[in-house]
């Protein structure tokens, strides 16, 4: 044992295990990159595709044709869906709308999101009522406290699937959000340099991906939405919508004014460039603001009894020194 103690803090023993966790880390410093992948290649694969689909579409709605030309979903999602008729129960239309501002597009997650809306409760309701009755059955708990706990269990279960889509939505958005910024400088930039609008949203949709995917996707759907429908007002609405933040409603606003009535893009750009700029420091320097008072309890937990035994601890230790004389 003690050998060993000793080969462990030997200096060539050391010298040798610090180079071999350099080599790893190299290693996987130059491996892990390759390994990784790259998630902004996929992403913008499937979103190219939104424009076909929409094509598809109106074509479509304008040969007035009963047949449709979306790919029917033939999952165990949707075929419990049709059979239970949920669609008619729950609201699709809101439902497709809060998915599509999540990023999750198609009638594949809409009849994933209605199936587990309706099994979720189920199952949570089983699980509480299971572990009242086998596992956590000590005979104090009533049967109507059960019942009511096992109720609150299934309501919970029920709005875990809008929370998960939620969280989703609320990172997108963040992502947006902290991009938005940089995306109007660059279609700035595209704008003065002569392009084309259509051009500047398909350029700044591939430039922007590096930083935020969620908005490169929304912006190459909206440069596929302003190739096929007759007004570019309806694609810059469409992108409102999806997004939800007041930041790209108003460039969209103003982008419908600029069409409407002929305004110079340059100009509105630039101002709104540098309104979002001043939004987004505003929220660090609020972010920065809040930091003290959040670090107040920590500080008061953990730092200030440490802080008092080193203090205190020498004059302590001397006094009972001194009675024990």
């Amino acid at each position: 044992m003690y050998n060993f103690i000793d080969q462990f803090f030997n200096v060539e023993f050391a010298v040798i295990g610090l180079v071999g966790l350099a080599t790893f880390a190299t290693m996987m410093t130059i491996v892990g990159p390759m390994l990784s992948g790259s998630k902004l290649n996929s992403r913008m694969k499937s979103v190219s595709t939104e424009r076909d689909k929409l094509r598809a579409q109106r074509l479509a709605d304008l040969t007035a044709k009963q047949a449709t030309l979306r790919h029917k979903d033939k999952t165990i999602f949707s075929t419990i869906v049709g059979a239970l008729r949920l669609q008619k129960v729950l609201d699709p239309e809101a439902t497709r709308e809060k998915l599509k501002r999540a990023g999750l597009r198609g009638p594949a997650p809409l009849m994933a999101f209605m199936f587990f809306q309706i099994v979720m409760p189920v199952l949570v309701g089983l699980g509480a009522i299971l572990y009242l009755t086998y596992i956590n059955d000590h005979g104090h708990h009533a049967t109507s406290m059960r019942v009511g706990i096992s109720i609150g269990a299934a309501l919970v279960g029920y709005y875990l699937p809008t929370i998960f889509v939620s969280n989703i939505i609320t990172k997108r958005k963040d992502s947006i959000r902290k991009a938005w910024p940089d995306c109007l400088d660059l279609m700035l930039i595209c704008v003065q340099s002569g392009m084309s609008i259509e051009a500047a949203f398909k350029l700044v949709s591939q430039e922007i991906g590096s930083q935020s995917i969620p908005l490169a996707e929304e912006l190459t759907l909206t440069t596929a939405e302003m190739s096929y429908l007759q007004e570019r007002r309806q694609a810059y609405e469409n992108l409102g919508i999806r997004t939800d933040l007041d930041g790209v409603k108003s460039v969209t606003t103003s982008l419908m004014q600029a069409e409407r009535y002929g305004t110079p893009l340059s100009q509105a750009l630039r101002v709104l460039a540098q309104e979002n700029r001043d939004i987004r420091m505003a929220e660090a320097e609020r972010k920065a603001a809040a930091l003290p008072p959040k670090l107040t309890v920590p500080m008061i937990t953990f730092f200030l009894p440490v802080l008092f035994v080193v203090i205190l601890g020498p004059a302590i230790i001397q006094a009972m020194n001194t009675l024990a004389k």
